[in-house]
């Protein structure tokens, strides 16, 4: 039982970030008294999609990401592996923990004119500390599980519990906005949707699974076991604190209405309760929330470029590298490379999901390639065509391009962000034709 409960606190540290504080207590302030039907759907999908995908692997007995991939063809498996990892890793995820601790845990302590250099030293510090726990792969479920894990428990634990001692008010008295009013659920199991969680579970399965045998643990069936046991215990707990998070959130609409974003409720919510003390607090949670995601995240790179390319460079090498750009972004350049990052993870989500549940049918697939390839390659499509629709990520514009954009435009749930569910589903039904002919 010990070991599940570290490798779920591990799992959880690893997936809950700064994005997963800050996002569900804006959704509880324009949610209001709807907060209980739109935080269901949130969990639906925010928490049911990241289960579903670490349930994916274990259930695959894969080694991770790049080996499950292979199920598809080998040519996908080092095209998505790649992709996934680079876009959630050094290219994006990696340094916005840095910089999203920094603005919302230390601006408040330095003047404006001090952001540059504040930023640069902040990140000096920060990405030292990552690569000293990044180096030492074997000992990520002794840091992150147990100890830092257990700090920003604590931290946040202080926060919540003064929600539940001296509550600013009922939730049911804030009004609620916009879907929120007619339909919170369905808006709630959308915003979870976005959360794009899904492709994290994808990428930190080869943590968990090498976490899994350091306990000396060698067989497929045991570790799909251990990994799907150690998803439920973490996906749980991120469950509960999202329940907390809404709610506290709802009650901060009471102190000054509706937030700018998530961040500046927090802010405030430290402040009413702690005063001068809350700014720390709040900035302790910050920086412990993002320190151990990124420090899952480079881990889980750096692990999975020595397993694609192993005859390269080393896990070392690797980590430090990853490391070392993740500096450079969050310093110099991070604006520039969202706008090309954002289409990546926009391109890779649809994909991400299919190939999550086209491993949870395995069974039923089976060793058919022919049902994989078809229904990832019209996934592709249509992620190719979804991208290109949303106006601020389109970077290639021609009358073929554009002529396709409104006919993919008028597709049924385009509006809600799944028209690409229709390729999918005609893939996967004409792969599952083709291999019935074939087998003829």
């Amino acid at each position: 039982m010990k070991e599940y409960l570290l490798l779920g606190s591990m799992l959880f540290g690893m997936f809950f970030g700064a994005g997963n504080l800050i996002f569900p207590v804006y959704m509880g302030q324009l949610s209001g008294a709807n907060s209980i039907p739109a935080i269901i759907g949130f969990c639906m999908t925010g928490v049911g999609l990241p289960l579903l995908g670490i349930a994916a692997i274990g259930i695959s007995k894969s080694e991770g990401l790049f080996d499950a991939s292979k199920k598809v063809a080998t040519w996908f498996s080092y095209f998505f592996t790649v992709i996934l990892y680079l876009s959630i890793g050094p290219l994006f995820a990696i340094p916005r923990t840095a910089t999203v601790s920094f603005t919302t845990g230390i601006t408040p302590f330095i003047s404006a004119d001090q952001t540059q250099l504040g930023l640069f030293i902040y990140t000096v510090i920060f990405f030292a500390l990552v690569l000293l726990f990044s180096l030492r792969p074997s000992k990520i479920m002794t840091w992150i599980g147990k100890y830092i894990n257990s700090i920003f428990l604590v931290l946040l634990f202080c926060l919540l519990l003064m929600a539940v001692i001296k509550p600013i008010g009922s939730f049911t008295e804030v009004q609620p906005t916009g879907g929120y009013i007619s339909q919170p659920f369905f808006t709630g199991l959308l915003e979870g949707y976005n959360t794009m969680d899904a492709l994290a579970s994808l990428a930190f399965a080869i943590v968990l699974i090498n976490a899994i045998k350091e306990f000396k643990i060698k067989d497929a069936k045991e570790i799909a076991k251990i990994t799907l046991r150690s998803g439920v215990l973490a996906v749980a707990l991120m469950a509960v604190i999202y329940f907390g998070l809404t709610i506290l959130g709802a009650q901060s609409a009471l102190l000054q209405g509706t937030s700018e974003n998530g961040g500046v409720a927090l802010a405030l919510l430290a402040k009413h309760y702690y005063g001068a003390v809350g700014n720390v607090l709040l900035a302790g949670i910050m920086i412990f929330a993002c320190l151990k995601t990124a420090i899952g995240l480079v881990t889980s790179c750096a692990e999975t470029f020595v397993e694609v390319f192993p005859k390269t460079v080393s896990y070392r090498i690797y980590a430090i590298g990853f490391t070392l750009v993740s500096f450079l972004l969050s310093n110099f350049g991070l604006d520039r490379i969202l706008k090309y990052s954002l289409p990546a993870l926009l391109f890779l989500y649809p994909i991400t999901i299919v190939f999550i549940f086209l491993l949870l049918v395995g069974s039923f697939v089976g060793e058919n390639k022919t049902i994989y390839q078809s229904t990832i390659i019209a996934t592709i499509i249509a992620a190719f065509m979804d991208t290109f629709s949303k106006p601020s990520y389109t970077f290639m514009h021609t009358a073929f391009t554009d002529g396709l954009v409104s006919l993919y435009q008028k597709l049924p749930m385009y509006e809600i962000g799944f028209a690409w569910v229709i390729f999918s589903l005609i893939g996967f039904v004409v792969g599952f034709l083709l291999s019935k002919m074939t087998k003829k």
